[in-house]
C-alpha cells in the first residue's frame, strides 16, 4: 500500500511500470522513499517480517514503532487505519525498521527477552494507554492476571476495561499483552489468536 498521494497499493505501483527489470524497481523504490522521507512526506514507514506466529506488519512514525499487526487483523485494513488515524502518508520502507525487525527477530529466536526499540503510542489513549504502560513491568517468561494489572492501573474495579486495551494494544509482542491470563490460570482471548498467545508464552517458558 501506498497512501501518497492516495490508498493504494505501491506493488501495483511499480507492477504498471513499463520495465520488467526487478532491480531498476527496487532502486527506483528505494529512491521513492529517500526523496519522500527528504520532502517530509513519508509519516509511517511499514514492512513486513515472518515469525513463528505468522507474517507481522511493523510500522513506525518518526517517534517510533506505532503497530505491530498479525495476519489475522488483515494487513491491508491495518494500513488504511494508519492512514486514517495518524498520516495518509504510508510507504513500504523495509530498510526504515530493520533495526526494529532485528530485533523482533532475536526475540523469537530466543536471543532476546526485552526490547530496546522508541515506541509510539498515538493508537492508545487514556486508560488504554496507562493499561500498556504496566505491561512491560511483566517479567520475560512470566503472567500476571488481568485484575492484577487493573489494580496496577490504579481502577482494580476494571478488569473488563483492562482486557480491551489488550484487545486493542497496537503494539503486540513488544508491548506484552500475550502474558495477561485469567484468574482461573487459563490464557484467554488474544489478538492474534489463542494459538499465538500459547506460542509466545511456550517461547519464554
Amino acid at each position: 500500500m501506498n497512501t501518497v498521494p492516495a490508498p493504494g497499493s505501491d506493488e501495483e505501483l511499480f507492477a504498471s511500470l513499463p520495465t520488467t527489470d526487478d532491480g531498476a524497481r527496487r532502486r527506483l523504490h528505494a529512491r521513492l522513499v529517500v526523496d519522500a522521507a527528504e520532502a517530509g512526506i513519508l509519516d509511517v514507514a511499514y514492512r513486513t517480517i515472518d515469525s513463528p506466529v505468522g507474517m507481522l506488519l511493523l510500522a513506525a512514525t518518526q517517534k517510533g514503532l506505532v503497530r505491530v499487526a498479525y495476519a489475522v487483523e488483515d494487513h491491508e485494513a491495518v494500513l488504511e487505519q494508519l492512514a486514517d488515524r495518524v498520516s495518509p502518508r504510508v510507504l513500504r520502507a523495509p530498510a526504515r525498521l530493520d533495526e526494529m525487525a532485528s530485533e523482533i527477530e532475536e526475540y523469537f529466536a530466543g536471543r532476546r527477552s526485552g526490547f530496546d526499540l522508541p515506541l509510539d503510542f498515538k493508537l492508545a489513549q487514556g486508560f488504554r494507554r496507562t493499561v500498556l504502560s504496566h505491561l512491560p513491568d511483566i517479567g520475560y517468561g512470566q503472567t500476571a492476571t488481568y485484575a492484577a494489572i487493573a489494580a496496577a492501573a490504579g481502577n482494580p474495579g476494571a478488569v473488563r476495561a483492562v482486557g480491551t486495551a489488550c484487545a486493542k494494544n497496537p503494539l503486540p509482542v513488544v508491548v506484552p499483552c500475550h502474558r495477561v491470563v485469567r484468574s482461573d490460570g487459563t490464557i484467554g482471548e488474544y489478538v492474534g489468536g489463542v494459538e499465538a498467545k500459547q506460542t509466545l508464552l511456550s517461547l519464554e517458558s
